[in-house]
Formats: C-alpha cells, sequence, structure tokens
C-alpha cells in the first residue's frame, strides 16, 4: 500500500513542498526573528523566557536536534543516544542549566506515545534538570505538537512528571564587567512557510503535512535535509543578526554547526589562505586533505566568509548518523562549540571552537 501511495502521491506532494512550504525569504524570516525578539522583551515568560546571566558564574550547556524516535529504522537518535545521556549526567553534574533548542522529539514521524515509551533513559537525564529548576524547553518545527496540541501539557506531564513550560525563544542578558548584551536563541524555524505559519497551518504540518512526507518517505525541502538551504539558512541568520540593535543569535534546524558565523569549512579556507600566506608548506597539506573530506559531505561555503564577524552560532545536532553529538556552551567567560563522541567505551568531550564573551562584537 505504501509503494503504491508512494508512486501516485511522490511527485505532487514534492511539487507543493518545493512551491510553498519551505522556500526561504529572507524578509520573512528577518520579521519573524524580529518579531519573536521583540515579543521576549516585552513579554517575558510567554513566548520567551529571559534569563539573566553574569558571565563569571553563568553555565549553559545548548543542544538541539535530537529527534528522539521510537527505537526502529527511523530513529536518527539511537546512535547518539550513549554520547547524550553521558554529556547531561556529566553538565548536571557541574551545575549547568539545560537549554534543549528544539526538535527534541520527532514528532513528525511518530506519534508521543512510541517516542515516550523508548526514550526513558534520555528523558530521567533531562528530568534531573528539570528537578533542580535548570531545563528549558524550546520546541522546533518537528515537535511543533508541544506547541499546538491542547493536550501536549498531559503529555509532558506524563514524560517528565512534572510540568514543563515550553517556549519558543530564550533571552540571556550577559553581564559582563564593563557592559551587557543580549544573545538570543531559537530553533531556527521561524519564517518557514512551513512550520511557522497561522495555528492552523502549524497544526496541519505537524499532525497532517510532516507526518505524510515521513510516511510516502520524502526528503523534505528543509535546512536540515538540504545543503543548498543550510547556507542560505546560514546566510539569513547572520544577516538578522548583524543588524544594530540585533543580537547575537543562536540557532539549531539545519544540524550543521557554526561557530562565530562561520561553517568547519569555512573556518578550514581561511585557515588556508592564513597559512598559504605564511608559506607553511606542512599545514597546507594538512589543510587541503582535511577539506577534500569535508567537501564530501558538505562544499557550500558563504561568498563573503572571510568578512563575517561574530554574530551567530549554532548548536548542530544530536542525531549525527556516527553517534556524535555537538552543542554550544557558554561557562567560564566563554562561549565554546563542543563534541561529544566515543572514545573506546566512554564517552568524551572535545573542544571545537571557543573564544570569550568579551570578544563578540555587541
Amino acid at each position: 500500500m505504501r509503494r503504491l501511495l508512494q508512486r501516485l502521491l511522490t511527485k505532487p506532494v514534492m511539487k507543493i513542498a518545493n512551491r510553498f512550504s519551505s522556500k526561504p525569504d529572507l524578509q520573512r524570516v528577518h520579521d519573524a526573528l524580529s518579531k519573536l525578539y521583540t515579543h521576549t522583551k516585552e513579554h517575558p515568560g510567554k513566548k520567551g523566557l529571559i534569563i539573566n546571566a553574569d558571565a563569571s558564574v553563568a553555565r549553559f550547556i545548548i543542544f538541539s536536534d535530537q529527534h528522539k524516535g521510537a527505537k526502529d529504522g527511523r530513529d536518527d537518535f539511537m546512535q547518539a543516544e550513549p554520547n547524550y545521556v553521558a554529556a547531561l549526567d556529566h553538565y548536571f553534574n557541574e551545575g549547568f542549566q539545560f537549554i534543549s533548542l528544539g526538535d527534541s522529539e520527532e514528532l513528525w514521524e511518530n506519534t508521543v506515545g512510541p517516542v515516550k515509551a523508548n526514550n526513558k533513559l534520555s528523558t530521567a537525564a533531562e528530568k534531573n534538570f528539570l528537578d533542580h529548576k535548570r531545563y528549558t524547553k524550546v520546541f522546533g518545527n518537528h515537535d511543533l505538537f508541544w506547541h499546538n496540541d491542547p493536550f501536549a501539557g498531559l503529555q509532558l506531564l506524563s514524560m517528565y512528571r512534572d510540568t514543563v513550560k515550553i517556549y519558543e525563544a530564550v533571552l540571556l542578558q550577559i553581564k559582563l564587567p564593563d557592559k551587557q548584551f543580549d544573545i538570543f536563541l531559537t530553533h531556527g524555524h521561524q519564517g518557514d512557510g512551513q512550520s511557522d505559519g497561522n495555528p492552523f497551518s502549524a497544526w496541519f504540518v505537524s499532525r497532517i503535512w510532516g507526518p505524510l512526507q515521513s510516511y510516502l518517505n520524502l526528503n523534505p525541502n528543509t535546512p536540515a535535509a538540504s545543503k543548498e538551504l543550510k547556507t542560505v539558512h546560514n546566510r539569513f541568520m547572520y544577516e538578522w543578526s548583524k543588524q544594530e540593535q540585533n543580537p547575537v543569535l543562536i540557532t539549531g534546524h539545519t544540524h550543521q554547526p557554526v561557530f562565530a558565523s562561520l561553517t568547519h569549512l569555512e573556518r578550514l579556507y581561511k585557515q588556508l589562505i592564513e597559512a598559504k600566506q605564511q608559506n607553511n608548506e606542512a599545514v597546507i597539506e594538512k589543510l587541503n586533505k582535511e577539506i577534500s573530506f569535508r567537501q564530501e559531505e558538505y562544499d557550500f561555503v558563504n561568498s563573503n566568509y572571510m568578512n563575517m564577524r561574530p554574530y551567530y552560532f549554532n548548536t548542530g545536532c544530536c542525531c549525527y548518523s556516527d553517534g556524535d553529538i555537538t552543542g554550544i556552551e557558554i561557562t567560564d567567560g566563554m562561549i565554546r562549540l563542543i563534541k561529544w563522541k566515543k572514545n573506546g567505551v566512554v564517552s568524551a568531550r572535545e573542544v571545537l571552537e571557543e573564544m570569550k564573551l568579551a570578544d563578540l562584537p555587541v
């Protein structure tokens, strides 16, 4: 039956998706982000949560895009679960606050019941933070259910055995000795025609359109699935954040880590140019090998990457096929892109990039 429906419906569904659903529009995205940022500042605690954070003592770990499934063949989180649980145990013991930045549960492909039943270990690790009032949950496009379903609160209560408030954004008001500035966090689907529309369209996508695409085994036209759209998404997010009066921005959504506005490949190209200027042949050879390897999975770069300033960050995801996870730490007066991966049988943390919060251009 599924094969018959795939033959009949794949072309019309993809045509509709490509034409109407996720075609990126810079103005729409920027308007949506600005509206959400303003609403968060003017009505704290409703759509967005405001957290005052002294940079000298603040400790935040930000993960997104776990896409927890039903432990079946479509479950992208299954391989990453050991690293995710180990990471959360570490951050809980170290006194961090945990911000889950959307798409924690894969509710396009699954109903809540199987996800809840098959992810008790990771839910328990998250509940540790909730029990100590150190847990903030943000919804994304694949778990819009938490935002728009009338029974979402009861489902969350059943999962966590406690009330969980759902937000669309978090605003960190960072205080340094000589200045204060905002870091704005949201999943990153804002302005997307597929998943950030009116209440009916959001309900339709989360309960009908998304599951239909999943059932037909389609690769929807979204930044997480398209190399071209990852680049467009990064540019839109960066362009919004660099505007005067706008904050530093952290999102998820694309599954691609971005640190200080640069993807890993863009950073490698930048390092290669510097190595060539220094005539460092050993470094040039090493970088060329790394670039060739990375180009196999992603070969798009922003045309202006050499001049980009550190306004935009992206957590990456917690569902890479090799089981690794990436996230953003804010601690010790620093912002860091980190990875957790297996080192033998033990999960180990690795710092990929870091910079001082004081060096952010705000």
